[in-house]
């Protein structure tokens, strides 16, 4: 499933100042309520990562992480994923378990159907 990404440095830098965010060990979530449009998600691995394999790895595991959860977000919303120093080495089911969470915890809207 393709979704909308985030892809001007304005979109990223509304979403760090105006946005709500939730952290964790794995991943740091920020959720910006917008006006207009549907929901855009972008994803930032800074180099702290490690080198360009581990950077992709992070951004791969994030993105196929939203993917499954993608269908129960709504409302308008940009959504930004961190990655921190530990999500290139773990499973992609374990940042889909935290991602949950954060949503729950930053968008009103966000029911899963569990």
């Amino acid at each position: 499933m393709k979704f909308d990404t985030l892809t001007e440095n304005y979109e990223f830098k509304r979403g760090y100042a105006r946005g709500k965010s939730a952290v964790s060990p794995l991943l740091v979530t920020y959720a910006f309520k917008k006006r207009f449009g549907g929901v855009k998600v972008g994803i930032t691995t800074a180099k702290k990562i490690g080198n360009a394999v581990k950077r992709n790895r992070a951004r791969r595991v994030i993105r196929e992480a939203y993917r499954g959860l993608a269908p129960f977000v709504a409302g308008k919303y940009d959504i930004i994923f961190v990655a921190r120093g530990k999500t290139p080495y773990v499973k992609t089911q374990a940042v889909e378990k935290v991602m949950r969470q954060h949503l729950r915890q930053l968008i009103p809207g966000f029911n899963e159907g569990k």
